[in-house]
Parts: structure tokens; C-alpha cells; sequence
């Protein structure tokens, strides 16, 4: 029997950057995947919506170009080959990760992972045994009980292959999922509805981020309905209708297609042989501070045990764990997890917002910034945007920054830093930064907050 250091099941971001960290570390190791490496990220998730949201910024660009004089005759889109382009996109990451693993020595087995004992897992009938094992199976789309909802599709076939653009599509969720989706078929043409159970999309986020958004979804044409319970899902002629209710008023949405984009439940399903089992809270898998299963030497990270289903997040856990393992401390701080949302305008968090604070019974101040004074932004013809910076009241240590802008992922690294650090904004105002640039504005929102804090 192949005996390893680490067996790692799931070739997902947060399976395959443990599997190559447990052999850098010099920890002979094997990973397990039943379809292709990358996982949901890579493959159903993360870069695959990506990929469609570039092609949606771009046919937007083109219709904007007529502002600077650039226009773009009989603009159209072929979604066979938007969908082609991601394919290749993903395909070239795919295998760029299988090549790291080959080039690190980690093994690659093909197949179904079932643990057996806990040292012990069955890969479609063949068996290995390992020091450790670490469950890094991941997540796939829920589907709530509602009448009808099978004939709504999900992420995993929303992002597959289609010939065309729906001429209208209903989206039942208005989380990260659905909202980045909506942005993607409304700048391709389609007739977006959202339906969220909640009483704002984005529920998650900052207040005023939400209602931002939902205002300029609705500036472009979509209907959002919040606060309002689906009971049910019907063939309607050609298409579909969602019938719901809001404030105890019914309601229906028809489109030629229906999306669940509800949420994603831990993915378990084959993971544990006859006669061994681990703690778990409704399909989610429990573990300690260090990852570690109720079962000693059996561990698990990402979405299969983590609140927080994010591809960084399950790669910061995999790496962290493995280097508990190897006896070394983590340098990430997995506690502090920044999240971003690919919309137009990009949203992006990290910390605590000022509501939080509030309920928290804590005294903040908060520093803003419009960003319809950034030069940047005005060139780019921005829509509405700001950055708001959170910091302690009495110290001025930073504790949270929320941002709605261009570029937004791409600038929020630097206010995680100070996050993590424990810096403050007089130390943040310190950083001269370059203009013109999107960034600049980081430093009116600390000026801001600077004055609120010295007055």
C-alpha cells in the first residue's frame, strides 16, 4: 500500500497550494480530484465569471467610446466565443497548476477520495494510507427545497458553454453570486430580475454599498425585489416564473431562464467510508483552531468547514495548516479575510464597518472620499463610487475600510495591510501616493478621517 506524508482530497485553491507547500516543505504528498484540478475556483467559480464579467467591461467600454469620439459600428456579441475565450483562459491556469504539481513531486490521483480510517483513504477502490489526511473537497450550489426549483439552473450551468445570450433571465439570490452574474447578462442585453429574501442584495456588506448598487442596477434596467420568500418555480409557456412573496403580498417574475444563486452547501458527498465519520453542524464540517477534525490526524479547510467560502480563504487555511503541521507558525492571519466583489463598479471590504462598530458598542470614525473628485475616475467615466476608511475613535488605528470603485480589488491590499498591522491613519497618511491613479483617493479618505479624529 503507497504510503504518503499528507493525503490531500480535493485539487481545489485551498487542496493544491497545501499539497504544494506540505512538499516544499519536504513532506512527501499525494492529492486526490474526481474532476479537474483548480476546483470550483478555477473551473465553476471564481475564474470562469471573471472571465465573462472582462468581456462584459469591454462591450461596455465600446458603447462608452462614443463620449471620446470612438465608435464601434454593428456592435454584437458572440457568447459562443465570449464562452470559448473562458474556456481557453481556464484551461491555461488548469494547467498551469498541474504542471507546478508535477514539478514539485506531488502525486496526482485520479478518482473519488473516501476515508476509510484515519489513516487510511480509498481512491476508487484502490488504497493508500497516510500520516495525515486534510479534506479539502470544497462546495457546490444549494438547492433549497422550493416546488419547481428544478427547472432553475445553477453557477455550474450558467457558466458552461451557452450559444447565446438569455433574452431574460430571473435570479433567485442577490448575494456575491447573483449580483456579479446580473452584472455580467445585463451588459450583454438580457432583462435581469433579482429576487432576494433578504432586505437589501448584498447583505453582507456595508449599507450603503448595497443600496448603491441596487441603484445602479436599477439605473440599467434590471428589477430588484428584496424582502421577498420564493415558493415556487413554473413552467410558464416558453420560459419560467418565480412566484413569490413580499410582505405578504404576492408575487411572479417570468424569465426565459431561472438562476438559483442562493448559496453553496460543503461538499461531502462520498467522503467517509461505512464506520467512520467526523463532528459536523448541519453538512458542515467542525474543526479546532488548527484545522483538525474531531478525528486526530484528519484535518479540513475551506469551504467544507469554513463560514467564510472564499478561494483565498480556503488557500491561506491549507497553507497554514500544513505548516502547523511541519511545526512552523503561519505568517498569514486567516482571521482577517478581505472580500471582494467583481460588480461594475468593484466592491471590496475588509475589518469592521461603522454599523458593526455601532452594534459592537464601539466609537469609531469614519474618513471618505467620493471618488467623482478622483481624475481617474472621471476619465474612466466612473459611476458612483466612494472609499470609506474605519478607524478607533480614541487610538486612530485602522479597523476596516470598505471601497466601491474602479480597481477596488486591486487597491484593497494596501488597507488589509494596515488592517492586519495595526496601523494608523496617521501612519497611513504618511504614503505619498502617485497621481493620476484610483488610488490617490485612499489619501482624501485618510485626510478626511484624520480631521474627524483630531477634532
Amino acid at each position: 500500500m503507497e504510503h504518503y506524508g499528507l493525503l490531500v482530497i480535493g485539487a481545489g485553491p485551498g487542496g493544491y497550494e497545501a499539497a504544494l507547500r506540505a512538499a516544499k516543505l519536504g513532506i512527501r504528498t499525494a492529492v486526490v480530484e474526481n474532476r479537474d484540478v483548480g476546483g470550483t475556483c478555477l473551473n465553476r467559480g471564481c475564474i470562469p465569471t471573471k472571465s465573462l464579467l472582462h468581456a462584459a467591461e469591454i462591450a461596455v467600454g465600446l458603447e462608452k467610446g462614443v463620449e471620446w469620439g470612438i465608435t464601434a459600428e454593428s456592435l454584437s456579441v458572440d457568447f459562443a466565443a465570449v464562452h470559448r475565450k473562458k474556456t481557453e483562459v481556464t484551461e491555461k491556469l488548469r494547467a498551469g497548476v498541474e504542471g507546478l504539481l508535477r514539478q514539485k513531486k506531488v502525486e496526482l490521483l485520479q478518482g473519488t477520495g473516501t476515508i476509510l480510517a484515519p489513516n487510511r483513504v480509498s481512491v476508487d477502490g484502490t488504497e493508500y494510507s497516510a500520516d495525515n489526511i486534510l479534506i479539502a473537497t470544497g462546495s457546490v450550489p444549494a438547492r433549497p427545497p422550493i416546488p419547481g426549483l428544478e427547472h432553475a439552473i445553477t453557477s455550474d450551468e450558467v457558466l458552461s458553454d451557452q450559444a447565446r445570450v438569455y433574452r431574460s433571465l430571473v435570479i433567485i439570490g442577490g448575494g456575491v453570486i447573483g449580483v456579479e452574474l446580473a452584472c455580467v447578462y445585463q451588459a450583454m442585453g438580457c432583462q435581469v430580475t433579482i429576487v432576494e429574501a433578504m432586505d437589501r442584495i448584498l447583505p453582507n456588506m456595508d449599507r450603503e454599498i448595497c443600496q448603491n448598487m441596487a441603484m445602479l442596477l436599477k439605473r440599467r434596467g434590471a428589477a430588484v425585489h428584496t424582502g421577498c420568500m420564493v415558493s415556487a418555480v413554473e413552467k410558464d409557456g416558453d420560459g419560467l416564473a418565480v412566484r413569490y412573496t413580499c410582505k405578504d403580498q404576492p408575487g411572479e417574475a417570468r424569465g426565459e431562464a431561472v438562476l438559483c444563486a442562493i448559496g453553496r452547501r460543503p461538499n461531502t458527498a462520498g467522503l467517509f467510508g461505512e464506520g467512520f465519520a467526523v463532528d459536523m453542524e448541519r453538512g458542515r464540517i467542525l474543526v479546532d483552531e488548527h484545522f483538525q477534525t474531531s478525528v486526530p490526524g484528519v484535518y479540513a479547510i475551506g469551504d467544507v468547514s469554513s463560514k467564510i467560502q472564499l478561494a483565498h480563504v480556503a488557500a491561506a487555511q491549507g497553507i497554514a495548516c500544513v505548516e502547523r503541521l511541519a511545526g512552523r507558525e503561519p505568517l498569514v492571519d486567516a482571521a482577517l479575510v478581505p472580500s471582494c466583489i467583481y460588480t461594475s463598479p468593484e466592491i471590496a471590504s475588509i475589518g469592521i464597518t461603522a454599523d458593526e462598530a455601532k452594534a459592537a458598542g464601539r466609537a469609531v470614525k469614519v474618513g471618505k472620499a467620493l471618488m467623482s473628485a478622483n481624475g481617474k475616475t472621471v476619465i474612466a467615466a466612473g459611476e458612483r463610487g466612494f472609499i470609506k476608511i474605519v478607524a478607533d475613535a480614541s487610538t486612530g488605528v485602522v479597523l476596516g475600510a470598505q471601497l466601491m470603485c474602479e480597481r477596488a480589488t486591486d487597491m484593497l491590499s494596501e488597507l488589509t495591510e494596515a488592517v492586519v498591522n495595526g496601523l494608523t491613519a496617521r501612519q497611513l497618511a504618511r504614503v505619498m501616493r502617485p497621481h493620476p491613479t484610483f488610488e490617490e483617493a485612499v489619501s482624501a479618505a485618510v485626510e478626511d478621517l484624520l480631521e474627524k479624529l483630531e477634532k
